[in-house]
């Protein structure tokens, strides 16, 4: 209320008057009250217009204020239309003190040389505020969309893990799993392959759900028992590759190759 009073230039000056004088009376200091022409050469003053300096900032202050509020609506229509997740906070910027600022700023013959920077220095806060909350918003707004890409980033490694596992436990796709990992870590080639391809089939059909009744033999290299193959991954029984992984491993071990487990496998019905 007391921010409107004052808005008159007439108002703000015998307000300050008033207010300085009651200071110096209620501090005990002796006032002596000027004469009828020292006040009117002090009202001159405080009356003169602007000089052309003061007008120009006046009207980049306006300038610079539009351009705060151009930016501050673009920032606000795009974090309302993104779809985002920007919270509880609201998405609005508050320009209510820019546009008042600019309204006085932008009747410059109305204001004084005294009051002009005033003025202007309110609306320079006003831009400040305005420019500060527009920066605020848009950092909500980019925060919200790079958390909504690493949730989708996240979802889409998810799919592909799980269709990656589908494919793996397929027959063909644990043939491929297993050559490409006899080759890659044990050396051995096509032809130890062909010995293994044989092996596997007669144990498992590259079933990695295979499980034998009678002995309780588990999974594609029909471990004995099946959570044998815990010692490469907890998911021994789900996953095709945890079982190639541990099946490969004990064959190096036990026989030193696939053909050689083969060997064994046709002369005693196992390996």
């Amino acid at each position: 209320m007391l921010k409107n009073q004052l808005h008159s230039p007439a108002r703000r000056r015998r307000f300050g008057i008033t207010l300085a004088i009651g200071v110096l009376v209620a501090t005990g200091i002796a006032v002596t009250v000027p004469t009828a022409a020292a006040m009117a050469a002090e009202q001159s003053r405080l009356d003169a217009p602007p000089s052309k300096i003061e007008s120009a900032a006046a009207a980049e202050a306006v300038t610079a204020g539009r351009a705060a509020l151009t930016d501050a609506a673009s920032a606000v229509v795009a974090a309302q239309s993104s779809g985002l997740d920007l919270g509880d906070a609201s998405t609005a910027v508050d320009t209510s003190g820019l546009l008042d600022a600019m309204e006085e700023l932008s009747d410059v013959d109305s204001l004084t040389a005294l009051e002009l920077p005033i003025v202007r220095v309110e609306a320079s806060a006003e831009i400040a505020s305005v420019t500060t909350q527009t920066a605020a918003l848009r950092e909500r707004q980019d925060a919200a969309a790079a958390a909504k890409q690493a949730a989708e980033a996240e979802a889409a490694a998810v799919e592909a893990a799980a269709a990656a596992l589908a494919n793996a436990n397929t027959p063909d796709g644990a043939k491929a799993t297993a050559a490409a990992i006899a080759a890659d870590q044990y050396g051995w080639g096509s032809g130890e392959f062909e010995c293994l391809n044989s092996l596997w089939e007669k144990e498992s059909g590259w079933n990695y759900e295979a499980y034998n009744e009678d002995g309780g033999a588990t999974g594609i290299p029909q471990s004995l028992p099946g959570d044998k193959m815990a010692s490469f991954g907890a998911d021994w029984a789900t996953n095709a590759t945890t079982q190639i992984r541990w099946g490969l491993d004990y064959i190096q071990r036990a026989y030193g190759s696939p053909c050689a487990a083969w060997g064994h496998s046709q002369s005693v019905n196992w390996y």
